[in-house]
């Protein structure tokens, strides 16, 4: 494959924030490296691309798509699945497009909940004829159809099948440039990384981190806002809720050495299926909530209660993956 021609690469944003297209501008003077070995067939963000331009490939000729957002749009689908059938490979990449991301904290209601807040319940809002998003429309006597809103999030393999993941918000500049590599030896020598591959560290973050830990247990949940913490000693120990006991590591850190504590955007590691559930066990266990029997109903309360948005906290960015990923309303049968 060296020598012959370069590799082609798509890259696409869907529900997210754009984090990820920037982050991939990160890696500098390396930016040149791909350069060199690739060609960009697509990358609506940057360049004049259309769908169309997609369309027009030829099924297959895309070497390598990079996908990030999660899937929240009609839209979404329909590109992710155009993407799928025209490339060899598809990367998740971000946290959004790998477990659903902060979009998908949106599932906990449908879609009839979230058009009443956003287009008629807030403060703000001045929209007296109650108008919601739809999917059907008229301009100049043409009907269009609207990218329909879905009621849930979904991370991008609940939609197409995925090769490689690229967990992160944003994935750490190292991660990308391992990435790079990947594509480098593609274009050399057509060698790929066993599917399914997570570009990210096997072990928890607690294995990178350079704090001290010695205590077992905590007595109060604090939060980052009411003091100053030690800039050496464990997080957690000093009563942060910190989920680097049962996220993936290979961010570096960063939060951990910007004193703050991890919020969870790797995700989990692969001995664990759903992250929100192995952060609140690792959590429980050193409250002390593991011994509680010996403890009275109105103490057990109190220390639950220190726990502010437990969803948004445990799940930040992984509820679309978990084992229950969404709210479930019951209908009404008439």
């Amino acid at each position: 494959m060296a020598g012959e021609k370069k590799v082609k690469l798509a890259f696409y944003w869907a529900a997210t924030c754009g984090g990820c297209d920037v982050a991939t501008l990160d890696i500098e003077e390396r930016i040149l490296d791909v350069a060199a070995i690739a060609d960009i067939v697509f990358w609506p963000v940057a360049m004049d691309f259309k769908y169309e331009d997609v369309e027009k490939l030829e099924d297959g000729s895309v070497d390598v798509c990079i996908f990030n957002g999660a899937v929240r749009l009609s839209e979404h689908e329909e590109v992710a699945k155009l993407l799928r059938r025209k490339s060899k490979v598809m990367v998740a990449f971000g946290s959004c497009a790998c477990f659903g991301g902060i979009p998908g904290l949106a599932n906990v209601a449908d879609k009839e909940q979230i058009f009443n807040i956003a287009y008629k319940e807030t403060v703000s809002t001045e929209n007296p004829e109650g108008v919601t998003p739809q999917t059907e429309s008229e301009v100049d006597g043409k009907k269009l159809t609207l990218p329909a809103f879905f009621d849930e999030v979904f991370p991008l393999d609940r939609v197409v099948d995925v090769d490689y993941y690229v967990p992160g918000c944003p994935p750490a500049v190292e991660r990308i440039n391992d990435l790079v590599g990947i594509v480098a030896k593609y274009a050399e020598t057509g060698e790929l990384p066993p599917k399914g591959t997570v570009i990210a560290s096997e072990k928890t973050l607690c294995d990178e981190c350079p704090r001290k830990r010695e205590e077992k247990r905590i007595k109060e949940i604090r939060r980052p806002q009411d003091f100053m913490p030690d800039l050496e000693t464990c997080l957690l120990e000093q009563g942060l809720i910190c989920l680097g006991p049962a996220t993936r590591g290979g961010c570096g850190a960063r939060c951990i050495k910007a004193n703050m504590p991890c919020r969870g955007c790797y995700g989990p590691t692969a001995a664990v299926r759903d992250h929100g559930a192995s952060a609140l066990s690792a959590i429980a266990s050193v409250l002390g909530l593991d011994e509680e029997a010996e403890m009275t109903e109105e103490q057990l309360t109190a220390l639950i209660d220190q726990i502010k948005d437990p969803l948004g906290t445990f799940y930040r960015f992984t509820l679309p993956s978990a084992l229950i990923n969404k709210v479930v309303r019951k209908k009404e049968v008439e």
